[in-house]
């Protein structure tokens, strides 16, 4: 006689139209979360009046139908970096990698620590640092960052940073970048924008790393210009040796004087943090039509620095919030607005 076994009860009859239900939902939930994370240009940014802005002159000056639209070739950003893109205390880190390059150089020459202003530079603190004048910074530019091949200071700005770290998070500086920054950055590209650096730091210190960390080209890198030299090598192959010569100094009014040099369009954008942006930002303003200008505030002791106004490195003064305030600039603040800062948090 056989043995008749029970039919198995189907297993999604088995969990009851309650638990389908339930189910059904979470499979949603999760593909709609997931969808989101994939879609949302902005993930480190909480929801505000500072994201808001910028979504909205993305979508303004690349909708063809909008009343905002800006052509294609003319759709440029600019960005400073120190304190706008990546940290800037307790020092411009262009400064540091010269004051490196300083002690170096001091072992192979130590007359250089007997001789002003770079014995106040090296026996100093970082306050002095900071205090020096337009033309001791110069001096110490010429330096440390001149009399050799372009090529060549490229080489050892890199090798500096993958060997250097900051004494607050024991991280190289090129891990010390704001993701936000990064996020508006890749949604500018997104749509069509150039994105540019101008920045008061060295040209060629930025241009070593901009396009690896940042997506930035060297050949959209506006800083601090020294002249070159063209000349033969020993071998005859022509090279370009930089020049103990500043060209352009680009902070404050040399930064639009720097737009004009090496892009020469006005920007519909522009970034910034400090009073050597002030000028940047205006320029920009007053080209008219939809134009978005943003000031980085840094607020967020805990998870970076807060200063402002007492700061001498990315000075944010009062009158500055000011003028950004009366002209209707975005005023970013880190505590408040960004999610995270660094893409390691």
């Amino acid at each position: 006689m056989t043995r008749r076994l029970p039919a198995r009860r189907n297993s999604v009859s088995f969990l009851g139209p309650g638990r389908l239900i339930v189910l059904a939902l979470c499979c949603l939930w999760l593909v709609a979360t997931a969808a989101l994370a994939q879609t949302d240009p902005l993930p480190s940014w909480n929801e505000g009046p500072a994201r808001q802005a910028i979504l909205a002159f993305v979508q303004a000056t690349t909708d063809a139908t909008n009343p905002g639209y800006v052509p294609p070739e003319a759709r440029i950003a600019t960005f400073d970096q120190d304190g706008t893109t990546w940290v800037e205390q307790p020092m411009y880190t262009p400064l540091l990698y010269c004051l490196a390059r300083l002690r170096a150089l001091a072992e192979e020459k130590p007359e250089l620590a007997d001789t002003e202003p770079f014995k106040s530079v090296l026996s100093g603190s970082m306050e002095h640092l900071a205090d020096l004048p337009i033309n001791d910074i110069v001096k110490f530019y010429t330096a440390t960052m001149t009399g050799m091949t372009v090529e060549a200071l490229g080489g050892q700005v890199r090798q500096w940073l993958a060997t250097a770290r900051d004494a607050r998070w024991r991280r190289p500086y090129t891990e010390l970048v704001y993701q936000p920054m990064l996020e508006v950055m890749q949604l500018l590209r997104a749509h069509g924008y150039k994105t540019y650096f101008v920045t008061g730091g060295g040209q060629g210190f930025l241009r070593a790393y901009a396009e690896k960390v940042y997506g930035v080209p060297p050949e959209q890198v506006v800083g601090a210009m020294n002249a070159t030299t063209f000349s033969y090598d020993a071998n005859g192959k022509p090279v370009l040796t930089e020049a103990p010569r500043l060209l352009l100094n680009t902070v404050g009014p040399g930064k639009p004087e720097g737009i004009q040099l090496m892009i020469g369009r006005r920007p519909q954008a522009a970034f910034g943090n400090s009073d050597g942006d002030k000028e940047m930002l205006e320029y920009v303003q007053a080209g008219g039509g939809t134009r978005l200008m943003m000031l980085v505030h840094h607020d967020d002791a805990a998870r970076e620095y807060a200063y402002g106004a007492q700061s001498k490195v990315g000075t944010f003064p009062e009158a500055l919030m000011a003028e950004a305030t009366q002209r209707g600039w975005v005023v970013v603040s880190m505590q408040k607005d960004w999610k995270r800062i660094f893409s390691w948090e």
